[in-house]
Order: C-alpha cells, then sequence, then structure tokens
C-alpha cells in the first residue's frame, strides 16, 4: 500500500531566451493559478486543471512574437512535471478515457500513461484565432505536453463546428481522461506487464 503522505508534486522553472516558466503543480489538487498574458489560453488551462483534479501554479511570460513560444514552453514544463510528478507510476489506473460535450462539439480523449510519447491530434479548427490565442497553437501544446510528459494522447472531435467549444471540449476531454489515467489504484504495484514504465 502506499504511504496515505506520499505526494505526487513537482515544481518546473524554465528560462530561455524566448520565455521565463515558473510552475508548481499537483497531481492531487491544490490551488489554481494561471497567468501566460495569453487570456483565452489561461482559460484553457484553468479548465484542464480543474478538470483533472490538479492543482497548478504557473507564471509565464513570452517574447510577444506571436504566443507559439510561450505555448509550446507551457507544454513542455506541464508535461516535464506530469513525469516528474508519475515518477515509476505505481499504483495508477495508467489508462484513462472520456468523452466530453460542449453545446454542439463532441470531443473524445484516451490516455496511456506508458512512459511513450504519441499524440494523435484530430481537432479541426475553423477561425484561426480563439481571442488571442491561434488556434494552430492548441495541437503544438499538446504535442509538447505528450512528447515531454511521455505518455499517449489520442483527441478525436466526433461532432461540432463551433472552434470555441471544440477547442475547450479538447482540454475538459483531455483532463476527464487523464484524471482517470491518474488515479491512485491503492496498490504500489507498476500497471505493466513488463513491470516498467518507459
Amino acid at each position: 500500500m502506499l504511504a496515505p503522505e506520499s505526494t505526487r508534486r513537482a515544481q518546473i522553472e524554465r528560462q530561455t531566451k524566448e520565455t521565463q516558466i515558473s510552475l508548481d503543480f499537483d497531481l492531487d489538487g491544490g490551488e489554481i493559478e494561471i497567468a501566460t498574458g495569453v487570456a483565452f489560453f489561461d482559460h484553457m488551462l484553468d479548465a484542464l486543471a480543474k478538470h483533472s483534479g490538479c492543482g497548478l501554479r504557473l507564471r509565464a511570460h513570452g517574447d510577444g512574437m506571436d504566443h507559439h513560444h510561450l505555448v509550446e514552453d507551457v507544454g513542455i514544463a506541464l508535461g516535464k512535471a506530469v513525469a516528474q510528478a508519475l515518477g515509476e507510476k505505481r499504483g495508477i489506473e495508467r489508462f484513462g478515457d472520456a468523452t466530453v460535450p460542449l453545446d454542439d462539439a463532441l470531443v473524445s480523449a484516451a490516455v496511456d500513461l506508458s512512459g511513450r510519447n504519441y499524440l494523435s491530434f484530430d481537432i479541426k479548427f475553423k477561425a484561426e484565432n480563439l481571442g488571442d490565442l491561434k488556434t494552430e497553437l492548441v495541437g503544438e501544446f499538446f504535442r509538447a505536453l505528450t512528447d515531454n510528459g511521455k505518455f499517449n494522447l489520442h483527441l478525436v472531435r466526433l461532432s461540432g463546428k463551433q472552434s470555441h467549444h471544440l477547442c475547450e471540449a479538447s482540454f475538459k476531454a483531455f483532463a476527464r481522461a487523464f484524471r482517470a489515467a491518474k488515479r491512485r489504484t491503492g496498490t504500489a504495484e507498476i500497471p505493466s506487464t513488463k513491470g516498467v514504465l518507459e
């Protein structure tokens, strides 16, 4: 059995010539405070944290070019935090899936915390921008997240055309699938026939 006091947390600092990021992450909940300077992105990250049941305190500043570096680097930092907080992945469900509706939009997500990164992102947006966020960056965020978090994610649009709804449903579907995958099973076993997830 896992000790009740066992924590699954990570702190990440990422400083480059393009971005400055400070991130505190807790798989099992906590405060949510997000400020990236990109309002719609903040809204999506807030939904991700809330619906995944994670604590996330994030401060990020980018070079102001077109937010590409900022969005990608936040994905990198959050992915590293996920990998660090999960550790050996003992006593987790490993797999999770969720289908989330938001008005006309219906998006399905499936997660495998396998230790192997892969992204299938089958969401197309009609709008080029959602507020101050370019929709082409949504896939880039999830790619950076899965590459650095070392997990498998499939995001599929089942129906819907409204870009705002599709984007928000994507973040919430991932969050719900991730919530299920990270859930503790009450054992200390690594959920793999190989005995390791890497």
